[in-house]
């Protein structure tokens, strides 16, 4: 990317923005015992709850990486983005409740619960090394790609430093209390500060008028795909997509220890339908920018061809790296004084995200690992050794985020890796809480097989370099399949699980039939089940209108 110096004006903006972010995020910070400091105490309220969840899951590289996806391919990743949200309405009915009634600390803990040790270990590590190795990582090496575009003679070794400093600085001292403050603040100047690059977007290439003529035809406006399309084949969208949303948003500590912070189950729901709702506009804010930036030639390069059509990577083929759309747009249409606006919007991506990976993995080991080596440490002790697992985690994720660079897209590097390791996942906790026969040990080999096979095909593909055949969304299924197989197998071949593993962490009928009764004569702007079918019927809408 051309070299590009910002104003004194932008400079200013990104400082201040820097100074009031950490100031605000230590302000509200809450570290006097370990429920404030990995839960905030459990006290937030649904707006606080829904902001800070939005904030969390869009990462700079969502950023970077939707408006990418939108320029070589069009819409099609909102695919991704409208199923998760008719994933979100199942979670908060089904899952939330038994989450915040066990009063547990990590997602693994209620494995446990429900199986046994075996089960926690395990996905407690899973996600420790996904927290480290894609979350943090991959936000860090957006952000420093951000700074490197302004000072592209800056080492990208000392950006992702001096950036990972800044912002983990917060969240190591103040907690969960310190990282959902700050999203929420971060979580608003990403909605403002997309809305106006849109704006200015759609006034380049002569409004929504202009932009549909010219992308009307062929697939540009479509979700639907053909089974041969590299982004989002019909078939995965209908059963890969949803396995991937399940993991990130009912099974993900990132995002669930958010809701775990809730003062009650009515407030997380509330929390949940927030941020579903505000999920419908990222179609606009995020990904139509860079379809955009297609439209008004971003890069020069006249008549490029549709992903689909050609299976060519723009990255390598044609001197372009799309993980640049979204800053260049930024760069080219805005103003002095916004430009400095929409970059610490940009920032603020980095930052909320990074804050949520690391409070994840230091929860994740405090409570799983250490707690259980030392179950007499007190919360002053539990607080300590989580600030230490944060330094930690943000020093790992700081040595591995130049590698990155490797892969071809952002979006490619995370959703491919993510489809390999969260089918087991998915398929233990959705057997266990809807299936009372199953035990310990259908759960524990189940994981295991999903491990095997996971790096069989990691192994297949990157290290023997052959091709599988099949798009990572259509062999997530697959893999889920076979991991529920294993575990109905080896629980029918075993005895039965105890009365207290199965009853208080299964769902029933009596349930259902509980909560209808709570919400009698509940208004309905209050009642989750009414606000549900809202939201439900606003995403299929935006599908159909989009098909």
């Amino acid at each position: 990317m051309d070299a590009f110096t910002l104003s004194t004006v932008d400079i200013i903006i990104l400082l201040l923005y820097f100074v009031f972010i950490v100031w605000w995020a230590l302000r509200h910070g809450k570290s006097q015992d370990s429920e404030s400091y990995f839960l905030a105490g459990r006290k937030m309220t649904w707006p606080v709850v829904g902001l800070s969840l939005f904030a969390a899951s869009v990462s700079s590289s969502t950023l970077m990486g939707h408006s990418g996806e939108g320029f070589i391919s069009g819409i099609a990743v909102f695919n991704y983005n409208w199923v998760s949200i008719i994933v979100m309405v199942f979670f908060l009915i089904f899952f939330l409740p038994f989450y915040l009634r066990s009063g547990i600390y990590t997602m693994p803990e209620f494995l446990e619960r429900r199986f046994d040790r075996r089960s926690r270990v395990y996905f407690s590590l899973v996600t420790i090394v996904g927290n480290v190795f894609l979350d943090a990582a991959a936000a860090l090496y957006t952000g420093a790609l951000i700074i490197k575009m302004i000072i592209p003679e800056a080492d990208l070794m000392w950006i992702i430093i001096v950036m990972g400093l800044v912002a983990g600085s917060y969240t190591i001292i103040g907690g969960l209390s310190s990282a959902v403050n700050a999203d929420f603040i971060q979580a608003l100047i990403l909605i403002v500060g997309s809305s106006i690059l849109v704006f200015f977007a759609f006034d380049e290439i002569g409004g929504w008028s202009e932009f549909y003529q010219k992308f009307n035809d062929g697939v540009w406006l479509r979700l639907t795909r053909p089974m041969d399309d590299p982004t989002v084949p019909w078939l995965g969208m209908i059963l890969g997509i949803p396995i991937l949303g399940f993991y990130f948003w009912c099974n993900n500590q990132v995002m669930v220890q958010r809701v775990l912070s809730a003062r009650s189950i009515n407030q997380g729901r509330k929390g949940v339908l927030f941020v579903g709702f505000l999920y419908l506009f990222t179609l606009f804010i995020f990904i139509m920018p860079g379809l955009i930036g297609r439209g008004i030639n971003l890069f020069g390069v006249e008549n490029l061809p549709h992903q689909m059509l050609d299976g060519l990577s723009l990255k390598t083929g044609y001197g372009i790296n799309t993980d640049e759309v979204y800053p260049r747009l930024i760069l080219e249409l805005l103003p002095v004084g916004l430009i400095g606006l929409i970059l610490a919007t940009m920032v603020s991506a980095l930052t909320s995200t990074l804050s949520a990976t690391i409070s994840s993995a230091s929860t994740l080991f405090t409570m799983d690992f250490y707690k259980k080596i030392r179950p007499d440490a007190d919360s002053k002790s539990l607080v300590k050794v989580g600030r230490v697992t944060a330094l930690t985690v943000l020093i790992l994720a700081m040595m591995w985020a130049p590698f990155i660079q490797k892969f071809d897209s952002l979006v490619a590097y995370y959703q491919e890796v993510i489809s390999y390791l969260a089918p087991p996942v998915v398929g233990a906790f959705f057997v266990g809480l809807f299936w009372k026969r199953s035990n310990a040990n259908g759960a524990f080999f189940s994981l295991i097989s999903g491990l095997i096979m996971a790096a069989v095909i990691m192994a297949w593909k990157y290290v023997f370099k052959l091709d599988i055949g099949l798009h990572f969304l259509i062999l997530a299924p697959i893999m889920m399949a076979v991991s529920i197989l294993v575990n109905v197998a080896v629980s029918y071949a075993g005895k039965k699980p105890l009365a207290e593993k199965v009853d208080e962490y299964t769902y029933s009928k009596k349930i259902w039939q509980q909560e209808s009764k709570e919400l009698i004569g509940v208004k309905w702007y209050n009642n989750f089940r009414v606000l549900s079918v809202l939201l439900v019927l606003a995403c299929l809408t935006m599908y159909v209108v989009f098909f």
